[in-house]
């Protein structure tokens, strides 16, 4: 059996790409191995959100865990600010970290370069989510593409720990989906689709309605080679037959033989209507949670209190390691 941390930042609406990207293979994931799913409230807080939006999302993105068919009994499903180990492991991560390694990290890079205003709590990033996954001892950590280099600079980080102070960490492993990994946009293919998009017709939300899931599709990019396959020179349809491989757990190839013959408009529907019957009763179930908060409330709490109950006991180790003096 594998510890499986997991964890979804709240800075934006979920999208298409979350559930098909990592959350799809949840449900799968705590039928035979030990889960615990956060939302990562404390990651939103590196860049510039509105106090009410980040509210409202972290109701919505623990409602759609439970509304996906995870189970609160089964599972630990929590919001990161309410375990404070969190942010008390980050500095001690922080403090294992060289300047020159956390500077190399893509997204601190990507930010800079476009000289937006980057915040230490940015810089730091990798450092929290290190500590986050160390946290609970797991052993598999299912993520994006792009956050391949968090796991790696995780597991340096662990193994920097252990050399001075001792074993005291397991190395997890990160586990990219081999198909869907990164689901792209609808309008431009050549960008992954995005919680914080700017043009809402490049991305489905998890949230919408059946009618805008269909016009969003009906959209979407495709080219004018007229042929169903997946290869470079089509990133647009490439990227709905990735969409329809996962829903449908098929093979690309079995998605293509499923489309030949057919042209870019039965594509367009059919990928809509798949994902219409994938993500509607999640959506639906997710906003029949939302209107009960004190029962969501409830939940957090007992989530939370799991939790700390794992999270304590590895904070305690590490302090001890380090020379700390516990009082506890």
């Amino acid at each position: 059996m594998e510890t499986i941390y997991s964890a979804t930042k709240p800075t934006g609406k979920l999208t298409l790409g979350n559930y098909l990207g990592a959350m799809k293979n949840w449900k799968e994931m705590q039928k035979d191995n030990s889960c615990i799913f956060a939302v990562a409230d404390l990651h939103s807080l590196t860049i510039d959100i509105d106090k009410k939006t980040l509210t409202d999302n972290i109701y919505k993105q623990f409602a759609t865990f439970l509304a996906m068919g995870l189970d609160h009994e089964k599972s630990i499903i929590y919001c990161q600010s309410h375990v404070k180990e969190h942010a008390e492991l980050a500095w001690i991560m922080n403090c294992n970290t060289n300047f020159g390694e956390a500077s190399r990290m893509t997204q601190f890079k990507d930010h800079k370069a476009k000289d937006k205003v980057v915040s230490v709590g940015l810089f730091a990033y990798p450092m929290l989510m290190a500590g986050d996954i160390l946290l609970y001892n797991a052993t598999v950590v299912p993520v994006g593409v792009d956050q391949m280099q968090h796991i790696e600079i995780c597991r340096d980080i662990a193994t920097r720990f252990n050399s001075k102070y001792g074993d005291t960490f397991i190395l997890p492993k990160g586990v990219v989906p081999k198909v869907g990994a990164k689901i792209m946009g609808l309008v431009d293919p050549t960008r992954k689709m995005a919680k914080s998009e700017n043009n809402e017709n490049n991305v489905i939300y998890i949230e919408d309605d059946d009618q805008t899931i269909r016009r969003k599709f009906k959209r979407a990019v495709t080219d004018s080679l007229a042929r169903i396959k997946y290869c470079d020179e089509q990133p647009g349809v490439s990227n709905l037959l990735v969409i329809y491989s996962r829903i449908n757990g098929i093979s690309i190839a079995e998605a293509e033989k499923h489309f030949e013959g057919k042209n870019y408009n039965d594509l367009k529907s059919e990928v809509a209507e798949c994902v219409i019957k994938e993500i509607g009763p999640v959506r639906d179930k997710m906003n029949e949670l939302l209107k009960d908060k004190k029962y969501l409330e409830e939940l957090m709490r007992i989530g939370a209190e799991r939790a700390s109950v794992i999270a304590r006991k590895t904070l305690r180790k590490v302090y001890k390691r380090v020379g700390l003096v516990g009082i506890y």
